[in-house]
């Protein structure tokens, strides 16, 4: 039977990270679970999640994942530790809002955009205590974007980003972090309202610690070229 890295998100968000797994680890097998069903993620309450990906760990675990990639910041900001007390076996890679890489450089003032419940999320705030320094935070929740994101339709994407980004255009903003895996597929988008700015991701650095795990607990497949299968919640 096939070993597989399992990558969750709610929809198309974390195919950014599966993407960057798949060039760093090309013999690996990949299993992709579309969570549309309960798509988005960023307005459930804290129980629903944590019920939602409970049963989505669950999934994959019978499918024989050796390692479980929570591609959505929501679901690991909000839902991380407590998966990890329901499945001690689990070895769990989450992505996080990116703003220790945003504050390592010389960026002044940054921008964090997220969902409304990553922007809630207790890890997200103490994210930016540990590293805010005298930075400049801005948090901005973008309700309805991931969806946006999904639906395709660019007309109503530009007009509700243009509406979120709109009070920004003159704070200087020269780093924006994004603070959800679907942002990734609009940072052309975001760039033309935001001029010059950096736009920072944690894509490559989920990617890097799932390749590091999979080292330690001697996992790695070292030969063979890896497959991809993709699983949704219809």
């Amino acid at each position: 039977m096939k070993d597989y890295i399992g990558i969750f998100d709610s929809g198309i968000g974390g195919l950014s990270i599966l993407e960057k797994v798949r060039e760093l680890l090309p013999n690996e097998n990949i299993l992709y679970y579309k969570d549309y069903k309960n798509l988005p993620y960023g307005n459930k309450s804290t129980k629903e999640l944590i019920e939602i990906t409970s049963n989505i760990v669950s999934n994959l675990l019978k499918r024989n994942c050796k390692i479980i990639v929570i591609a959505c910041n929501t679901a690991t900001t909000v839902c991380l530790e407590a998966l990890k007390e329901k499945y001690p076996e689990v070895i769990f890679v989450g992505v996080v809002p990116a703003i220790k890489l945003a504050t390592n450089d010389n960026y002044q003032n940054i921008l964090l955009m997220a969902t409304p419940k990553t922007i809630e999320a207790k890890r997200t705030l103490e994210l930016i205590e540990e590293n805010k320094g005298k930075k400049n935070i801005y948090l901005l929740s973008c309700p309805g974007l991931a969806e946006a994101i999904e639906e395709g339709n660019r007309e109503k994407l530009l007009t509700l980003l243009n509406n979120l980004l709109k009070d920004y255009k003159n704070k200087k903003i020269d780093a924006v972090v994004l603070g959800c895996t679907h942002y990734s597929f609009i940072k052309d988008e975001i760039k033309s309202i935001l001029k010059d700015v950096q736009l920072i991701d944690g894509t490559i650095g989920v990617s890097n610690n799932v390749k590091k795990q999979l080292e330690e607990h001697n996992l790695l497949n070292k030969d063979g070229k890896g497959e991809v299968l993709f699983l949704n919640s219809f």
